[in-house]
């Protein structure tokens, strides 16, 4: 509701003192409109050490930013965490820093869409998707309960099958499914394996793994890699890449989730020292982002 001419209040858009958005805190001078993003605040680094320029860093909590150029392309690396809520909130303040007047608290006339990729590590649930792999998220299959919080839209083709994964993974939820940017798919993966990864709200027993406490549904793994419905079959999983496309997607920009492939559960190998697999990524994917 909009009241004295403010559609956004304080309670409901938080700034900080310097008018910067309350978790990120950034401003919109600060920023590029092409961003990468991952969930260690580490890996940061491990992206810009091949800029050019670094023009410009913050940070608030798990929340590491740098801007700079590469190869005379701006970006903007950033970190996020790990989980669903964290997303949620970078999505809103990115999407806030471009397409909210934030000194007069009102939506721009004009829309501004962001192009965000996210770098991030993933269990594989395929046999031949080895350690060294990438693959880029086609789709992304929530099993998390964001989206209980917003209007998502769902195809009718999409209802039936999160009906059909919920009975026969035996969840007492009903997932949901959001797809990649087709754009940046063409542009950055067209020589990667493309698949529909599960975003998991946890490491643990929402991964199939399970230490002290007992299994609400047991065999959850095996039972992600044997389900399939026509083309349709779960690739890989990890924690974030459906709430960037179902969030994403609604406010209208661009998402990419890349995923360097670090374990597979089919055939149990794990790769120790990732670091070779996750900076061939990194690269291949500043080459492709500076033709955009």
């Amino acid at each position: 509701m909009t009241v004295n001419n403010i559609e956004f209040g304080e309670a409901d858009l938080m700034l900080n003192k310097d008018l910067s958005v309350y978790h990120l805190n950034l401003r919109p001078q600060d920023i590029a409109h092409t961003i990468i993003t991952v969930g260690d605040p580490d890996r940061v680094t491990k992206i810009t050490k091949y800029f050019d320029t670094i023009d410009f860093e913050t940070k608030k909590r798990e929340y590491v930013t740098k801007v700079g150029t590469y190869k005379g392309k701006k970006l903007m690396v950033m970190s996020t965490g790990m989980g669903p809520d964290n997303i949620e909130i970078l999505l809103n303040e990115l999407d806030a820093l471009v397409n909210i007047d934030l000194e007069k608290r009102v939506r721009k006339e004009k829309h501004t869409a962001l192009k965000i990729v996210r770098i991030g590590t993933s269990g594989g649930l395929m046999e031949e998707l080895g350690t060294d792999s990438h693959l880029a998220s086609a789709t992304g299959i929530g099993f998390d309960n964001l989206n209980n919080f917003y209007d998502f839209p769902q195809t009718a083709e999409d209802q039936v099958l999160t009906k059909e994964i919920k009975e026969e993974l035996g969840m007492q939820f009903e997932p949901y499914i959001a797809s990649a940017s087709k754009m940046l798919l063409e542009k950055l993966a067209f020589d990667m394996f493309q698949g529909n990864t599960a975003t998991c709200p946890g490491f643990y027993a929402p991964q199939g793994r399970f230490l002290r406490l007992t299994p609400k549904i047991p065999n959850f793994i095996d039972k992600m890699q044997n389900f399939k419905r026509g083309d349709f079959r779960f690739t890989n999983f990890e924690m974030e890449t459906s709430c960037y496309y179902a969030l994403g997607g609604m406010l209208g920009h661009e998402l990419l989730s890349l995923n360097a492939i670090i374990a597979n559960r089919v055939t149990g190998k794990f790769a120790g020292d990732y670091s070779k697999n996750m900076d061939a990524l990194i690269v291949k994917t500043l080459d492709r982002l500076v033709s955009i």
